[in-house]
């Protein structure tokens, strides 16, 4: 896919943070952004809602061909269950083909007539925008990752455990970075972010340096020469 839009492509494992810098990011460049994980959380919390097996290929195929945002109004798509269903449906390659084409299409013509958007997910710069104008793969230490979830969990729920929390990250991450369909992994020009150390603010500081430098080096390219 190749458009001329400014295209970010955000890839990481769950709680890196990537979800919250990648909105932060769309409002500051004034970009559209697009949450592709809650695409594959949404597919998941449809099956659970209607008593179906995020297990059966058919079932997720035709739950992810059916498939609206405006399915997730008013839904919890941020529990466990439905985070352990959406990385199950996910390493489905018909899911993920079923939804490919919305999220190459977000990006190609983004809302409200913006000049481009800020997508985040798994496969984000390998699969979906290959041609991204900037990439960014943001991880974490496990540990960190999974304490960030836990306090962000615990503040619906007292009886999540952390160390339940962790087990179940590790679990998601071995099936996101295993599955035959869009592995999870950098995109070999992908710039890498550790935010194990990194507050918010300091995480965003350095995922702008990034964009800025690819921002200028893009203008430059598409500058006629004399």
């Amino acid at each position: 896919m190749k458009s001329d839009n400014i295209i970010i492509a955000v890839d990481g494992p769950a709680a890196s943070g990537k979800g919250t810098l990648s909105r932060r990011l769309a409002s500051f460049y004034g970009l559209a952004y697009l949450d592709t994980g809650s695409l594959y959380r949404g597919v998941g919390w449809v099956m659970l809602s209607r008593g179906l097996s995020p297990r059966d290929v058919e079932d997720a195929e035709a739950t992810a061909k059916a498939f609206t945002l405006e399915q997730l109004d008013g839904a919890d798509i941020r529990t466990p269950d439905v985070g352990r269903a959406a990385s199950v449906v996910a390493a489905l390659p018909e899911v993920r083909d079923a939804l490919l084409e919305f999220q190459r299409s977000f990006a190609a013509s983004p809302p409200n007539g913006l000049k481009g958007a800020v997508l985040d997910g798994r496969d984000i710069g390998t699969v979906v925008c290959p041609d991204a104008t900037v990439k960014l793969f943001i991880d974490a230490a496990v540990e960190v990752r999974a304490e960030r979830r836990w306090k962000e969990l615990n503040e619906r729920d007292s009886s999540v455990s952390y160390e339940q929390v962790l087990e179940d990250i590790k679990r998601r991450d071995k099936r996101d970075s295993t599955r035959e369909a869009a592995p999870m992994k950098a995109a070999q020009d992908a710039h890498l972010i550790d935010t194990s150390m990194l507050d918010i603010d300091a995480a965003f500081t350095a995922v702008r340096r990034e964009i800025d430098k690819a921002l200028m080096k893009s203008a430059m390219e598409g500058q006629p020469t004399a």
